[in-house]
């Protein structure tokens, strides 16, 4: 094969090589803002982080049942707690499925025959602007739940929650001691 002819070819590999490059890198990014949102221990927060508003109403309300069994809350609490989370969980659904519909348009962005990095880009700051407004309203949430708690039960939710932190960081340490080397 002549140099000319090598070039030729080796160019639409190069670019397709490129584009691979660029959309595993955009996909890493947008998983890893992704996961900060919606990979939170489930359980570990005061309204069960945003995977406990985002699973089955049956789960997250035995989540959250757990949670205020420990907290010895009265019924009035659990009332006006199981409340704010059906309203905080009903708007990240909303957000959950607007985030999807950002992940469809970043593929579709990468996907076509010549990747806008304009596109990307708006993309991508519209992926944080979402990020942030879901992690705003699971803020709210927590704020609007810890005025139901008494100073004493979020004080005893505040050392759960580093129990429950330490025992996901000690899962994760044996998860990595135990997977095989590559």
């Amino acid at each position: 094969m002549n140099q000319l002819t090598h070039r030729a070819t080796a160019r639409p590999l190069m670019q397709r090589g490129a584009r691979w490059l660029v959309l595993a890198t955009f996909v890493a990014v947008s998983s890893a803002a992704a996961l900060s949102a919606w990979a939170q221990p489930m359980g570990g927060g005061m309204m069960g982080g945003h995977g406990g508003m985002m699973g089955s109403p049956d789960h997250a309300g035995r989540m959250l049942d757990h949670m205020l069994d420990g907290l010895n809350a009265t019924d009035a609490q659990r009332g006006q707690i199981k409340q704010i989370a059906q309203a905080a969980a009903a708007d990240l659904k909303a957000q959950r499925e607007a985030g999807r519909a950002l992940h469809e348009k970043a593929m579709a962005i990468f996907a076509a025959p010549n990747v806008d990095a304009a596109a990307a880009e708006s993309v991508r700051q519209q992926m944080l602007a979402q990020h942030d407004q879901s992690s705003k309203r699971m803020l709210q949430a927590m704020l609007d739940a810890s005025k139901v708690l008494t100073p004493e039960q979020r004080a005893k939710l505040g050392e759960r929650m580093k129990q429950r932190e330490a025992q996901m960081h000690d899962r994760m340490q044996r998860m990595e001691r135990e997977r095989p080397a590559k």
